[in-house]
């Protein structure tokens, strides 16, 4: 699986694309609110939009979610806990930046029990809730796209509207500490890391 990554917006978010090399079709994974650089940095790629995921439902993540679909043809992948902050101003905090918005594409919820294939390579989707009650993170073959969930010596915030750190600290234990130490890293926000340094150095996972 190659992942490339486009950060952008005020909040500095990390936008990926996934590519199966054999197949190649991608996953667009939480476009953030640059659409016209969005659609422009993904077309210089030679592949075939095949998903849009959303790993959580905030708007420095959903902003330009209708202006990939729209340009790729493609509906919106998102949890169902966290379906509702895509029409919810106040649920994806775009309410508080002074311009609201909503995702008026289509969308589909994906479910855990059944993984998004690529060609012929499986995501897992793995339910990390925690900052939002349907964070996701994204599993291909030895990369995580980790969402707000992990990130490089920290986590996802669990004080804004939803989030809960009791359900951050289940998410953690039951569905990040089992992954193999290689598995590379790639988080919402900062640089790439792997398990195996998130385990020895980030202090929410040592406790």
């Amino acid at each position: 699986m190659i992942v490339k990554s486009f950060t952008n917006g005020p909040l500095q978010e990390n936008c990926y694309l996934a590519i199966d090399e054999e197949s190649r079709e991608a996953a667009v994974i939480d476009p953030g609110s640059q659409a016209d650089d969005l659609i422009g940095w993904i077309k210089s790629f030679d592949c075939q939009i095949k998903y849009l995921l959303n790993t959580h439902g905030h708007s420095d993540h959903i902003g330009a979610n209708d202006a990939i679909c729209q340009a790729f043809d493609v509906n919106i992948g998102i949890d169902t806990l966290d379906l509702p902050f895509l029409t919810n101003p106040e649920l994806n905090l775009s309410a508080y930046s002074g311009l609201p918005f909503t995702c008026q594409a289509q969308a589909y919820c994906f479910s855990e029990k059944k993984p998004l294939l690529l060609g012929k390579k499986e995501i897992a989707i793995l339910r990390t809730p925690g900052h939002t009650p349907g964070g996701v993170c994204f599993l291909a073959d030895n990369v995580l796209l980790a969402g707000d969930t992990l990130f490089a010596g920290s986590i996802g915030r669990t004080d804004l509207p939803g989030g809960s750190m009791e359900k951050m600290r289940e998410s953690l234990t039951e569905k990040i500490m089992p992954l193999s130490d290689a598995i590379i890293v790639y988080p919402g926000h900062g640089p790439q890391t792997s398990i195996g340094e998130e385990k020895r150095y980030n202090p929410y996972l040592a406790q």
